[in-house]
């Protein structure tokens, strides 16, 4: 059977050589290609045409996440109510099955009006493909450029300007969520953590020997977000961002070093979970099983659902070695050229970038919306660190963990 963890050979070879191909194409194209890939043929604007219904591809299929795209479709019902939504959500694998099958169907000639991506380059392949239109002017139509901060506007632009995605959503993905009463029974003080990895390691062999699991990890992409925590922790954010831009050395002895931590720390991990999505990874953490587990921020609609109270049941705290950076993910959507209702698809990226329609999906998700909207979307009471993971005065950005992908210089990594 194949080990479904990733060795540290594995991680490094995966994240060095996607970054650098992926950085290369970025930097080397315009958002369009000789066939004119990123931009319609089509004298029509953008988003005219059949808005009858819309297909909408996203990974939100269960739990939480599931509850925050109802939350948003009752609002697009309101906002559009001639326009029927129509829900292809793909489960499993944080994503990575709805990518499977939306490229294979991109790749048919049979796109959805709009899909789900993470903004920023991951989708830097489908705008050279042709598969997106440029909806700059819908930023325009919509306000949005004023809306939206203009750090975030900057980073979703390729080298002509061009915008191929509107986010609903920004995540902070370095944040550690710990289990209260498995602290305290291994002595530990959960309103103290550790304040680098090599102390969180040790905090981690008390929890070991009072004879619960350290920490949960579960299948490759989580994997890959726990090693990218564990980067920008040990090399600091400038060192990290500069593994993409050739100013450090992937193997210089600060990443070997990186790796060993990682190395350590998946020897702490309960193997029987490598398989599995998110949640159910985090499953021993809710019941007070395990002590820690390393996800972005939508992970407290899992502690919402069960029942558990933040500062009582469980603590949360950015990865020892990041506090003050925020490594951060946005969902986006993106409109396809030739699907068959262009009216419908843009009556959802205009629904998905109201105020009503981000307050509505961000209060049960738990991210922050990109937008100023309102102080009303749910966060954990009781932090214990002056650092939670909302916090928008921390924002650095840094790069994704599956893929790792950063935007061309002067660009900060855009997750």
């Amino acid at each position: 059977m194949r080990n479904p963890v990733l060795s540290r050979r594995q991680a490094l070879v995966g994240l060095s050589t996607t970054a650098i191909l992926t950085t290369l194409a970025a930097c080397g194209t315009t958002g369009t290609d000789e066939s004119g890939g990123g931009t319609s043929s089509s004298a029509v604007a953008v988003g005219e045409g059949d808005a009858s219904e819309v297909d909408v591809v996203t990974w939100w299929s269960a739990g939480s996440e599931k509850e925050g795209l109802a939350a948003l479709v009752k609002v697009f019902e309101q906002q559009f109510p001639d326009t029927k939504f129509v829900n292809k959500a793909v489960s499993g694998g944080g994503g990575s099955q709805a990518k499977q099958k939306l490229a294979a169907d991109l790749a048919a000639g049979n796109p959805p009006d709009t899909y789900q991506a993470h903004a920023g380059a991951e989708i830097q392949a489908d705008i050279e493909a042709g598969y997106l239109l440029d909806i700059s002017s819908l930023y325009d139509e919509f306000g949005l450029n004023d809306a939206f901060p203009e750090t975030l506007v900057d980073r979703l632009k390729d080298s002509e300007g061009a915008i191929y995605s509107i986010p609903s959503n920004v995540h902070r993905n370095n944040v550690v969520w710990a289990s209260i009463k498995v602290l305290e029974d291994a002595g530990l003080d959960p309103d103290s953590p550790a304040t680098d990895i090599d102390g969180w390691i040790a905090d981690m062999e008390k929890v070991k020997a009072a004879g619960y699991t350290p920490i949960t990890m579960g299948m490759a992409w989580t994997q890959l977000g726990l090693l990218e925590s564990i980067l920008i922790a040990d090399l600091g954010p400038d060192a990290y961002s500069g593994l993409f831009d050739g100013t450090t050395d992937w193997m210089g002895d600060e990443v070997a070093a990186a790796l060993k931590h990682y190395e350590t720390i998946i020897g702490f991990t309960d193997k029987s979970l490598y398989t599995e999505d998110w949640e159910p990874a985090m499953q021993p953490v809710f019941q007070n099983q395990a002590a820690y587990n390393v996800m972005g921020d939508w992970a407290v609609a899992g502690f919402d659902t069960a029942g558990l109270t933040a500062g009582t049941d469980y603590t949360y705290f950015p990865v020892p070695g990041t506090d003050g950076v925020f490594d951060f993910l946005a969902d986006a959507f993106a409109l396809t050229d030739g699907g068959p209702h262009p009216g419908g698809g843009k009556n959802w990226l205009q629904c998905i970038s109201t105020k009503e329609g981000q307050i509505a999906f961000n209060t049960v998700k738990a991210p922050s919306p990109p937008g100023p909207t309102s102080p009303t979307r749910r966060r954990p009471s009781s932090p214990s660190t002056s650092s939670p993971p909302w916090s928008p005065s921390l924002r650095t950005p840094s790069s994704p963990p599956s893929p790792t992908v950063l935007p061309c210089p002067p660009r900060p990594p855009m997750r």
